[in-house]
């Protein structure tokens, strides 16, 4: 049933591409997530057609039935992942191939057709091929690329689509943290959880995102940066960021970061973190961790540092985390900790080619 990667991509000519004026201004301070190329791709599904009619053409809207089953029961995933401008002019992607494995893992889980890793991976080099002008050389910058998948079936019922939309987007960006801060102050989500045992935690699906925006915008309101999340049972155990996955630096070296077990998504920059202390001969622990611990550990001294990660904002230092109750953590000295600039600073050179993969994680595509 239906096609693989070997779709071929219809180009459609773009009627107005952006200036290289206009396209310099837009990436020299793009901040994160507005500034859009020229192109997007789409590949059609259907169970009569399998994959299909794979295109790279013009950005453009929308147009969808109102009847449109993602409209109704938010049946869609989506991944992120980077482009990197290399030393030479080139570009090079990151463990693509964990996101497009990950991204059929997501497609399963949410009941729906699941999309060939290979034609995953060739629809986001021909994004990036297409649109290479629009990757920042700024320090920092990169283009972001958003892969994701909806369900296009016209029709009010609660079943699996039986028609699916893929497409890719992709952002030139900069820092996804703005204003300076050397780490960012947490709130501690008291009354909202972000998932639950059996459920969707472990998906990037819109839905876990969704549930996350009032609490974050609680934690806003609250002077901090980010939301950070407890178990839904005990409601003690730290479990991740809105976004980010989490770890905890401690006084003899090791780490610890929360284990996975359906409610947090396994992270591919957490992974290869994971990866980077132990070649290094760290110890790291997946166990969970309370926020008692998290209290404690801080006060004593044994916990030196704190720091999150993601694709967006790559490892962020986390610097001190606030309640209700009078809560208020700080975590060694408020700032970035020497584990956690040197694990970044590995990685970040690995990505964009400053240093050896022994891991073979960078794919090079021009």
């Amino acid at each position: 049933m239906g096609s693989d990667a070997s779709l071929n991509f219809v180009l459609e000519d773009h009627p107005s591409p952006t200036s290289a004026a206009d396209r310099a201004a837009l990436i020299a301070d793009p901040g994160f997530g507005r500034v859009f190329t020229d192109h997007m791709v789409t590949i059609r599904y259907s169970d009569s057609r399998g994959w299909h009619d794979a295109r790279i053409h013009p950005r453009r809207p929308l147009v969808l039935d109102p009847a449109t089953a993602v409209l109704h029961y938010a049946q869609e995933i989506f991944e992120g992942m980077k482009a990197y401008r290399t030393q030479d002019g080139g570009a090079s992607l990151f463990r693509a191939d964990a996101n497009a494995q990950r991204f059929r893992e997501l497609a399963y889980r949410m009941a729906m057709a699941e999309i060939p890793e290979d034609l995953f991976l060739e629809a986001c080099r021909q994004l990036v091929s297409i649109d290479r002008d629009w990757i920042p050389s700024s320090e920092g910058g990169a283009l972001y690329l958003r892969p994701f998948q909806i369900a296009s079936e016209v029709f009010l019922g609660v079943k699996p689509a039986s028609e699916y939309l893929f497409m890719v987007i992709a952002s030139s960006v900069g820092a996804y943290f703005r204003g300076g801060a050397p780490s960012v102050t947490l709130w501690v989500s008291e009354h909202y959880n972000r998932a639950g045992p059996g459920g969707t935690g472990a998906a990037k699906c819109g839905g876990n995102y969704a549930a996350s925006l009032l609490p974050q915008k609680e934690a806003i309101a609250e002077g901090c940066d980010q939301v950070i999340f407890l178990d839904t049972i005990e409601k003690r155990w730290i479990e991740e960021l809105g976004g980010m996955n989490v770890f905890f630096v401690m006084d003899d070296g090791s780490m610890i970061t929360p284990p996975l077990g359906g409610t947090i998504l396994p992270g591919i920059t957490r992974d290869s973190l994971l990866t980077l202390a132990r070649d290094r001969g760290l110890t790291v622990r997946e166990e969970r961790y309370s926020i008692e611990q998290w209290r404690d550990d801080a006060a004593s001294g044994r916990l030196r540092e704190a720091f999150a990660c993601g694709t967006a904002a790559v490892v962020t230092p986390i610097g001190r985390v606030r309640g209700r109750g009078g809560l208020d953590i700080t975590i060694g000295n408020g700032g970035p900790g020497i584990q956690t600039e040197s694990l970044r600073t590995a990685l970040v050179e690995i990505q964009r080619g400053l240093a050896p993969d022994p891991h073979g994680w960078v794919e090079r595509l021009f």
